[in-house]
């Protein structure tokens, strides 16, 4: 049955826990890039042993915001300080609920003179939305979605093409597309860069832990800026990385991707509920794992918590200031890498080829089957933290997650249990086979967890979190 808006469908269903654990909308899929150019391990390697290009086209939403009250809108929203943010510059963000609770993330470009485009999923991008329609702003905004799941041979369109140059060998790759030389831009600043006959905007980061760039132009150019980077890039190794194991970076890097989204509660954010369509990815994405609870707002998570804390500045007033002020110096649970044990997850995959009972499919390189993963993390029989976002290594030859601990369990080297599939044989989501739960060890890694990651990026919240 379709409601009119996610107020509508959480008050039907009676059980918003529930709803969202049985969401029928099917897996996760990263759009229209193909799923392996090579083959995932040998893409996997390649981040880190030579350089890749990343294909970010199509998965991310681009939010564009214009107009002459578009800083004021943005820092009314961001946790972060915008006190010396100017143009070419870019940013994290992740706004807030009124209670300090995240809503999601991604990366926040300051384009020109009063415009901006938030690139990240549509939580953040139907936030800000929300406030530039409703709050009395003189700004104008253009939301271009990402591209569909499933685009069954329709055509696909974007605004714009997004490429990322990453690995050891980047800067080889992008001064000989520069003619010779590799542009100035600082630690997430905007330059630019030459592309065969195409001047392109860049920006200075590194998603796989060596430095890169992340170019993006109009995608009437895409074909032709993607040839010229691949012919550059194949004297030094470069790989095009598919969708498989594009996702999977993050388990080396330590950046949790979709924590859920703190709407679904709370008075002040009824109207917001009430808003969002009864189609849109808040109402229809999915809860996975085997944490449960009556309250979805023990599902909620802070920026302190995501290793975001670094960022959140009471210079300016933004929504969540006041919660987030109280929890400033107070203990957080930490964000951390768990290392699954080798021969329990060899237990898990056997379990597919003898008799008897099935536990969870564990997939690999990526190991989610739900927008939000929510795996519980024991010790002594009690709840001490999630595992949030999961997969395979080949670089490190394990099976990795990304989750929160409360902070005595975050120590490197503890030894905690993650119980693996969902109560009494399983949801009903789509994406879930009758299985039977069974319990894991994992053990607390550095985070980052691969060293090239923890070594070389730029000192912020990757490096930060738990080494």
């Amino acid at each position: 049955m379709s409601y009119k808006n996610l107020e509508e469908a959480i008050q039907a269903s009676g059980d918003v826990v529930g709803m969202l654990r049985n969401s029928q909308i099917g897996a996760y899929v990263y759009p229209v890039v193909p799923a392996e150019f090579t083959n995932w391990r040998d893409e996997q390697r390649a981040w880190q042993e030579t350089c890749v290009l990343y294909d970010q086209t199509h998965h991310m939403v681009n939010m564009f915001v214009r107009g002459r009250d578009a800083l004021k809108l943005l820092s009314r929203l961001g946790t972060n300080s915008f006190a010396n943010f100017s143009v070419g510059k870019a940013k994290q963000f992740a706004p807030c609920n009124y209670d300090g609770y995240v809503i999601g993330d991604g990366i926040l470009f300051y384009l020109a003179e009063n415009e901006f485009v938030f690139v990240g999923r549509n939580p953040v991008a139907n936030w800000i939305e929300f406030h530039a329609k409703t709050g009395g702003y003189d700004v104008a905004t253009e939301y271009d979605d990402r591209s569909p799941s499933r685009p069954m041979g329709r055509p696909v369109v974007r605004k714009v093409y997004r490429f990322q140059i990453q690995g050891p060998n980047a800067e080889k790759v992008i001064a000989k597309l520069n003619g010779g030389s590799v542009p100035e831009i600082k630690f997430f600043n905007m330059g630019y860069i030459n592309i065969g006959q195409r001047r392109v905007r860049a920006l200075r980061h590194g998603m796989a832990g060596a430095p890169g760039l992340e170019v993006w132009g109009p995608y009437e150019e895409y074909f032709e800026v993607r040839e010229a980077i691949l012919e550059a890039g194949k004297e030094f190794g470069m790989v095009p990385v598919g969708s498989r194991a594009y996702s999977s970076n993050t388990l080396e890097s330590g950046w949790i991707p979709s924590p859920l989204p703190a709407v679904y509660s709370g008075e002040k954010m009824k109207a917001y509920r009430q808003w969002l369509p009864g189609t849109s990815y808040e109402a229809v994405s999915s809860l996975a794992g085997s944490y449960v609870s009556n309250n979805i707002e023990d599902y909620y998570v802070t920026p302190y918590e995501l290793g975001y804390g670094i960022f959140v500045k009471f210079d300016h007033d933004f929504i969540g200031k006041e919660a987030l002020q109280k929890m400033a110096g107070k203990p957080h649970r930490r964000k951390v890498t768990f290392v699954w044990n080798a021969k329990d997850v060899a237990r898990i995959w056997a379990s597919m080829l003898e008799p008897g009972p099935t536990f969870k499919y564990l997939d690999i390189p990526n190991s989610n089957y739900g927008s939000s993963t929510y795996d519980a993390i024991m010790s002594g029989g009690k709840v001490v933290g999630f595992s949030m976002f999961g997969g395979y290594s080949y670089n490190e030859r394990a099976v990795l997650s990304l989750g929160i601990v409360e902070e005595p369990y975050a120590k490197v080297g503890t030894k905690l249990t993650l119980v693996w599939g969902e109560e009494n044989g399983g949801t009903r989501k789509t994406t879930v086979e009758r299985h039977k739960q069974t319990e894991v060890e994992v053990e607390i890694g550095p985070t980052p967890y691969a060293r090239q990651a923890r070594e070389t990026y730029h000192a912020g919240w990757r490096t930060a979190a738990n080494v």
